[in-house]
């Protein structure tokens, strides 16, 4: 095989690599977000009398274990109005977000 043909398919592979890894995390984030909902849901936090705080959207200085996206993907679903967020970091779906939505 020349070396041309080998870089192309090193850059080929490095690429696929690139893209495989943006993939897996779109998933974790996707599958972050539909328990944060179910979580919600299960905990009936439909309106702000009925919010909850929820433990792993708190801050933390030191994080141990593997990545967690569900803070991450929490501030994304509370920008795009899904969520909404009362004082004192609790959390409740956003009007018109039923059980029966899912």
């Amino acid at each position: 095989m020349s070396e041309t043909v080998k870089i192309v398919l090193m850059v080929l592979l490095t690429i696929g690599a690139f893209i495989f890894s943006r993939w897996i995390t779109g998933w974790q984030m996707n599958k972050a977000g539909e328990s944060i909902i179910r979580d919600l849901e299960k905990k009936k936090a439909f309106d702000p009398e009925s919010a909850v705080e929820l433990p792993y959207c708190r801050k933390r200085m030191f994080r141990l274990g593997m990545k967690d996206y569900r803070p991450r993907v929490m501030e994304q679903l509370v920008k795009h109005d899904v969520v909404r967020m009362q004082a004192g970091e609790k959390y409740y779906l956003c009007e018109g977000r039923k059980p029966s939505d899912s």
